[in-house]
């Protein structure tokens, strides 16, 4: 048995975690929190049977595609008088996708 961890983008989690309980998978939602943009992400958990897992892991990457989004970043200006301002302008990063963990369940007891 596999646990997957499966971290996505907030837009993304709700039409993953539809796909996979149509399929008869159960999954657990978190929310949670990104450190690079400071955005909202969702984390899903879910317990799959080996034979399973690339079916799962197949939903995920069907559903969760990278693109590209705008956001403000700063960098300090010059120096003398200016210097410790930041100034807000917009960069490019890509977004989405999935950050997927396979871990191995050496024991699952369902109560």
């Amino acid at each position: 048995m596999k646990l997957i961890v499966a971290i996505v983008q907030d837009e993304d989690a709700g039409r993953v975690v539809s796909e996979l309980m149509d399929k008869g998978f159960g999954v657990t939602k978190l929310a949670t929190t990104g450190g690079f943009l400071r955005a909202g992400n969702t984390t899903l958990i879910s317990g799959v049977e080996d034979d399973k897992l690339d079916q799962v892991i197949g939903i995920i990457e069907k559903i969760c595609k990278s693109r590209e989004q705008i956001t403000a970043s700063t960098a300090p200006m010059g120096g003398g008088a200016a210097q410790g301002v930041f100034v807000p302008y917009p960069i490019r990063v890509t977004v989405g996708g999935a950050t997927v963990f396979v871990l191995e369940v050496s024991q699952f007891i369902k109560v």
